[in-house]
């Protein structure tokens, strides 16, 4: 009808007591978008801190023209899950919540089938009877393993994973493609490369640098800082997943299954990088925090670590090209604000 409102948006976002899940539910509330927020709350890293994202939640929501509820649950549980896609208020997901950290995934590696197996079969069968207009969900440059062509191209092989963790990843990626293809249900899986900025994990680089040089303590400094990374900065990140969740995969008319193409399909899938495409050394970074914190690091130069890779590369022309994606963080101010967040929240 002539005048009448457009139809309100609805997202189930999963993840929401993490660091991208936090970033991406604030983002869709800002816009007004309805939210429905899913998390375990695990004790994986600091339970305050993922307590801390979800109060801030709340607070943003408060403001927000969209409604917003958050459920508790595992997403492993089937039953759970289940009743949560029943109570309804969204038509698409945004599926962030996983178990993260690749060192993890050599010392616990049923916490992976769990939490990136299991919950994932779950989102994909609720999404089938759910009839979920797109369910985008987050996969990892660490698919890429074995594969040291630089850049990283979504049309590049990506089957031999060197963790755990990436392997859990790149099989999230061939479910998705099974479900796209069986049930028409269109998936977009996002390749996300060194994600870094306020409210981030603990267990990351960037985060463990900060505390210890603050505290006066050395730093880690695996490989001699001598690797590279494609470090991109959450604000970036956000605005490329929000992008593709807005576009629903659609089968790619050129799909030629003599020469299939891994990243797209004749069944609504699609596969993306998410990066900045302008890697840096550890190095750099580095130096990059000592001028935010005004303050240098005492370093212990050691080897590379088992499963790490040396360099990482994303090729953005495949996400740009559908979504107008670019991002615009460069680390000196992406780490800044790190900084700035990291001072206020702990005091220091």
């Amino acid at each position: 009808m002539a005048g009448s409102e457009p139809p309100r948006r609805g997202a189930l976002v999963t993840g929401t007591a993490g660091f991208i899940g936090f970033h991406t539910a604030a983002a869709l509330l800002a816009r007004g978008d309805d939210v429905v927020a899913a998390d375990v709350v695990n004790d994986y890293y600091d339970v305050s801190l993922k307590e801390a994202r979800l109060a801030e939640l709340e607070a943003i929501a408060e403001r927000s023209a969209g409604t917003y509820r958050f459920h508790r649950i595992d997403l492993a549980d089937q039953a759970a899950v289940t009743e949560l896609f029943e109570a309804g208020g969204f038509d698409r997901v945004i599926h962030l919540a996983a178990q993260a950290g690749v060192r993890h995934s050599l010392q616990a590696p049923h916490d992976y089938v769990s939490s990136n197996l299991v919950a994932f079969t779950n989102i994909l069968e609720a999404c089938r009877y759910g009839e979920i207009a797109h369910l985008t969900y987050a996969s990892t440059s660490s698919v890429y393993g074995a594969n040291t062509k630089l850049p990283f191209a979504e049309g590049d092989g990506a089957d031999h994973p060197l963790q755990f963790y990436a392997a859990t990843k790149r099989a999230n990626e061939l479910m998705a493609h099974a479900y796209s293809h069986l049930f028409a249900l269109p998936t977009t899986g996002l390749r996300f490369f060194t994600v870094y900025g306020p409210w981030g994990r603990p267990d990351m680089a960037l985060f463990k640098f900060t505390a210890a040089i603050l505290a006066g303590e050395p730093i880690e400094v695996f490989n001699r800082g001598n690797h590279t990374r494609d470090f991109t900065f959450v604000d970036d990140i956000v605005e490329g997943v929000v992008r593709v969740s807005d576009r629903p995969a659609m089968p790619d008319p050129d799909f030629d299954a003599q020469a299939p193409d891994p990243a797209t399909s004749d069944a609504p899938f699609r596969i993306f990088n998410i990066g900045n495409s302008a890697p840096a050394k550890l190095s750099d970074y580095i130096a990059a925090l000592e001028g935010a914190l005004g303050r240098e690091a005492r370093k212990t130069l050691l080897p590379l670590q088992p499963g790490d890779v040396p360099d990482t590369f994303a090729d953005m022309r495949r996400l740009e090209a559908a979504t107008g994606y670019r991002p615009r963080t460069s680390i000196a101010v992406g780490v800044a604000r790190f900084v700035e967040w990291y001072r206020a929240y702990y005091g220091v």
